[in-house]
């Protein structure tokens, strides 16, 4: 095995700014994202109800059709 080379503090230096800011931008970008994504989730929410509501009207008028004596 080669032994390790030495890397240069600056070197370092960048790596950890970088990752430092990346944790900065990923917080700044969730806060941000949060109340668009909320927003979009009771959108979301109210249509499914509104779907599962058609649903069941839709399977309630297909059972009382079906209902029928001339089968």
């Amino acid at each position: 095995m080669v032994p390790p080379v030495a890397v240069s503090p600056l070197i370092k230096t960048a790596r950890w700014s970088a990752l430092l800011l990346g944790f900065l931008y990923g917080k700044k970008r969730f806060e941000y994202l949060k109340p668009i994504a909320e927003e979009e989730r009771k959108i979301e929410e109210a249509e499914k109800k509104a779907r599962e509501e058609r649903e069941r009207i839709q399977k309630q008028l297909a059972e009382a059709n079906s209902d029928t004596i001339l089968k």
